[in-house]
């Protein structure tokens, strides 16, 4: 099978998206497919075999680390000469727009992939104008190709409520030998807290992703502010915009910042760990909450949309429901699981393993698989129509 994705996102960006997509070629070149990748320049010509064709963009204003991508004629050319089977569509703005007339140029089967909320970071950084005109756009783009791939059944709830039709689930996996709880390491934690402080025993609050507002990162900040520090410490894995102005919001506190990480110095970093602080409220996922529960750690995180399917509340974490609270309300809940689970290691290590029982669950290779059914459906299918 030939695939073409055409992708507002790519590597060298790490999040959940370029991490999938990545997955998903190494995936393929494994089972002898092969695949063309049309995307943002990434300074690569090639990732597992599959040819990248890059293009220049200018940055979303709400969203400075995604671009609008411009579709040069080179894609058309290179369309039409790998010839595809099909064309997948991931999180199409306008690269994704102008791929779609392309593809349907070419009479091309369509599928797209819906990975990023778009419409809720408008309302994050202040363009709820926008909010709805980005839904009636993303319904467009999505409607218009024969499925609609999504990763999780909270995500595709959300988007029925939207006017999304023809949903199909796409789900995620862990690497389990990567991310275990085996890799806990005492010389790390030695490095964050100080031999003073390792005696202590004081419990590590973890937060690992990208650091900007829209992961609703004040409320950890707030919460974390008013506890009781002789107990905690918090590590903050990640980069983004926000990243001066939380180091000086949580200034002369037991904070640690890392930056970005990868491979086994992530790995090893949850593990060391134990607490998942994660307070977002925008994930269609959370490949950072899977991650971490296979590393056996308990989440706390809120009962929204992409983490709820991972994490069941009293079970593997704590999930706040904040739709009847306001803010104060929410910190002071926020607060109060963090400091129960401090307070609690035998409940912690309890959630903790059936954490990583849960994530154990959780396969790359038939997450995959169920995206290369669905793309052989579609193909079968629009073969069946043009033989009619």
């Amino acid at each position: 099978m030939r695939v073409a994705i055409i992708t507002e996102n790519f590597l060298p960006k790490l999040d959940g998206v370029t991490r999938t997509l990545a997955r998903l070629l190494e995936h393929l070149q494994e089972n002898g497919h092969q695949a063309l990748l049309l995307g943002p320049n990434s300074g690569m010509e090639e990732y597992a075999g599959a040819e990248i064709v890059g293009t220049a963009g200018l940055p979303l204003p709400f969203y400075p680390e995604l671009k609008f991508n411009f579709f040069r004629p080179l894609f058309v050319r290179r369309l039409n000469e790998f010839d595809p089977d099909i064309v997948h569509l991931v999180d199409p703005v306008i690269l994704g727009a102008t791929g779609l007339a392309t593809a349907r140029l070419l009479n091309k089967p369509l599928i797209s992939s819906y990975h990023t909320n778009l419409a809720a970071y408008c309302d994050h950084f202040g363009f709820s104008l926008l909010s709805k005109p980005m839904w009636l756009y993303n319904r467009l783009m999505h409607s218009s190709c024969a499925m609609t791939f999504c990763p999780s059944l909270s995500t595709a709830a959300m988007l029925r409520m939207q006017g999304f039709a023809n949903l199909r689930i796409w789900p995620r996996g862990v690497d389990t030998a990567l991310f275990r709880p085996e890799r806990r390491s005492q010389y790390l934690r030695q490095r964050w807290l100080g031999e003073r402080e390792l005696s202590a025993n004081k419990t590590v609050l973890l937060y690992v992703g990208r650091v900007s507002w829209e992961k609703n990162l004040r409320l950890l900040v707030q919460s974390y502010r008013s506890m009781d520090h002789r107990h905690c410490h918090l590590v903050i894995v990640g980069d983004g915009p926000a990243y001066g102005e939380l180091q000086q919001e949580l200034a002369g506190l037991p904070v640690t910042f890392t930056g970005y990480l990868s491979g086994e110095e992530l790995a090893t970093t949850y593990a060391s760990a134990d607490i998942f602080a994660f307070p977002s409220r925008t994930e269609t996922f959370g490949q950072v909450v899977l991650e971490a529960m296979a590393s056996a750690l308990p989440v706390v995180g809120l009962l929204s949309e992409g983490v709820c399917d991972l994490v069941e509340h009293g079970r593997t974490g704590l999930l706040l429901d904040t739709h009847a609270l306001d803010e104060e309300e929410q910190v002071m809940a926020y607060r109060q699981y963090l400091t129960q689970l401090i307070a609690e290691p035998h409940t912690r290590n309890v959630m903790g393993l059936a954490a990583l029982l849960e994530a154990q669950k959780y396969c790359w290779h038939e997450a995959m698989e169920c995206l290369v059914r669905g793309y052989h459906e579609v193909i079968e299918h629009t073969h069946t129509l043009a033989a009619a």
